[in-house]
């Protein structure tokens, strides 16, 4: 990061000194800060260029703003009241939404001189070492958290708030009885533990084009290590959607790859593959799989929000709501005698399912859209930044699935998208 111009610092505070922002209690809402001094660069030197595609992420936050009008409407078969809780989901949201589509803007405009491609591409790989590092504290000391900050100086009704508690309070891991005995599924530095999950595997892709693709002797022998160290975190996270994604970046490379680079991708898969079936990590792999607890949550969760969409298929509900009963039963949430009755929001088990209750079918419609664009235009792009790029956005939209974009996720799909919008520029002027 040496010589990095004062124009670029903004993205270097946000993914180099990210643990920071962690531990003072703003995480992924750091982004929001930061998008001040982006949006004072971006003044600096209009006309302002934008992607194509943008007028979808335009469209998509359009229609969040109008999904306003339902904050204080109830879909059937839901329960709740309007307060300020809901409130905040709203503008909290509204304020990333509005943040992201800074910073994109912010990249685009930044020249190859104030900062470079592979800079920012560096800039990922450290947030990767970061993460593995996160993941390890997550799996040796699950327990451990503290009060931040930023935790410290809100009124309690804000803090108070589970989504905003889960942002503004470090911890390392959540502990849960996924296996049947209580197990930690490592989440620091980020606000989930899916969220550490969908993370990483976008980080490693930075990294190994950072490290291996365009790093010397040095840097790839430092890969091998870093790289193996990283499997331990991402077994425990018992994470099956990082998994799948993970083997979907694989086959991706030996897809898209030359000859002689596929032999040398198939040959560190196999190896890797080897190491793995022959160490302990295996088995808990094999164990997580047969105790697919989460299915009928996922599925409950994800039929309700299908159904409530339904009643608003325009412009959605404006934030999540509870669905009346579970998976389990009619009650409504944990009691006294009944622990397993509660249930995750509705829309909070994928990034899809989230805007369907929030902006309807066709807010998810849009996301789709801007993300599936973003692959079509740039799949003939062959450079090492071309190819992973299009394949984050790919991860993208199978994580949509699975994994809520907000809050560090999303952001990392964009910076994603605006390496991609850079090389598509830099091949223009070539």
């Amino acid at each position: 990061m040496r010589g990095l111009h004062r124009a670029a610092w903004p993205i270097a505070a946000f993914l180099v000194a990210y643990p920071l922002w962690w531990a003072l209690g703003f995480g992924g809402l750091s982004v929001i800060v930061l998008a001040v001094p982006m949006a004072l660069v971006l003044l600096r030197r209009r006309p302002i260029r934008v992607p194509r595609g943008f007028g979808l992420w335009l469209l998509l936050l359009a229609g969040y703003l109008v999904s306003a009008l339902m904050l204080d409407e109830m879909p059937p078969n839901t329960y709740g009241e309007f307060g300020a809780g809901r409130l905040i989901g709203y503008l909290m949201r509204l304020f990333l939404y509005v943040s992201l589509m800074i910073m994109v803007l912010y990249l685009g405009n930044l020249t190859e001189q104030e900062l470079p491609q592979l800079t920012l591409v560096r800039m990922l790989g450290a947030l990767f070492v970061t993460t593995v590092a996160g993941g390890l504290l997550g799996v040796f000391a699950p327990h451990a958290d503290f009060t931040s900050p930023v935790e410290r100086v809100l009124p309690g009704w804000v803090s108070g708030n589970p989504f905003v508690h889960n942002l503004i309070h470090p911890t390392t891991a959540q502990v849960q009885k996924v296996l049947g005995h209580a197990s930690p599924r490592p989440e620091a530095p980020f606000e989930w533990a899916n969220a550490w999950g969908s993370n990483v595997s976008v980080l490693l892709i930075w990294f190994v084009v950072g490290w291996w693709v365009y790093g010397g002797p040095r840097k790839r022998l430092a890969a091998v290590p870093l790289l193996a160290l990283a499997t331990v975190p991402i077994v425990y996270s018992l994470n099956r959607g990082l998994w799948i994604g993970l083997g979907i970046a694989a086959a991706y490379l030996v897809l898209r790859l030359g000859a002689r680079a596929r032999l040398v991708a198939c040959s560190a898969i196999a190896c890797g593959a080897l190491a793995f079936f022959l160490s302990p990590l295996q088995a808990m792999v094999a164990q997580r799989l047969d105790n697919p607890h989460s299915n009928d949550i996922r599925a409950f969760t994800v039929t309700s929000t299908i159904a409530a969409a339904g009643t608003s298929p325009i412009i959605g509900y404006g934030n999540t709501r509870n669905a009346t009963g579970s998976h389990r039963t009619i009650t409504t949430g944990k009691t006294d005698w009944c622990v397993t009755c509660g249930h995750p929001p509705l829309g909070s088990d994928g990034q899809l399912w989230h805007l369907m209750i929030t902006q309807g079918f066709v807010g998810a419609g849009l996301y789709v859209a801007f993300f599936a664009g973003a692959v079509r235009r740039h799949w003939h792009d062959r450079s090492p930044i071309g190819m992973a790029g299009v394949l984050v956005m790919i991860l993208t939209l199978l994580y949509m699935f699975v994994y809520d974009g907000l809050v560090t996720p999303l952001s990392l799909y964009l910076i994603s998208f605006a390496l991609l919008w850079r090389n598509s520029m830099a091949s223009r002027a070539t």
